[in-house]
């Protein structure tokens, strides 16, 4: 039983030791594909990057973005976030949700991961979930 003890802290302190290197430079990018709700004129991208500008927080405090993190509009509904420091892509699915919330669109939309590192906004199915609670 000591062995399994051991091995789970030795695997713990790596893994915290290779984050903590400071010479080692971490880019992550994700980008959140809107085309289908922009297209519909229901979401607007321009108001998501300034809302995404503005909450993204970095060192525990909002409005910290600086050279760190980037948010640009790529055009017809897509946004890109690029990140050089730890960043997390569930903390982007938070502020989507957050954001959808704060427009009332949390209702009709919903947040899909499609790949690593790209996320979709997707209506719910409503004639599908229809069918299939007529078959039960």
């Amino acid at each position: 039983m000591s062995q399994g003890t051991k091995t789970p802290q030795a695997a713990g302190s790596a893994k915290s030791g290779a984050q903590l290197k400071k010479g080692q430079k971490v880019t992550k990018k994700y980008t959140i594909n809107a085309s289908q709700p922009t297209n519909d004129r229901i979401f607007d991208p321009s108001a998501f990057t300034t809302f995404l500008q503005q909450r993204i927080k970095v060192d525990g405090r909002t409005g910290n973005l600086g050279e760190t993190i980037s948010v640009s509009n790529l055009g017809d509904g897509r946004i890109e976030v690029v990140a050089h420091q730890e960043f997390s892509g569930r903390y982007l699915k938070y502020l989507t949700k957050k954001f959808l919330k704060k427009q009332q669109l949390r209702d009709w939309l919903r947040v899909v991961s499609t790949s690593k590192g790209v996320y979709e906004l997707r209506f719910f199915n409503v004639v599908g979930e229809g069918e299939e609670d007529d078959d039960e």
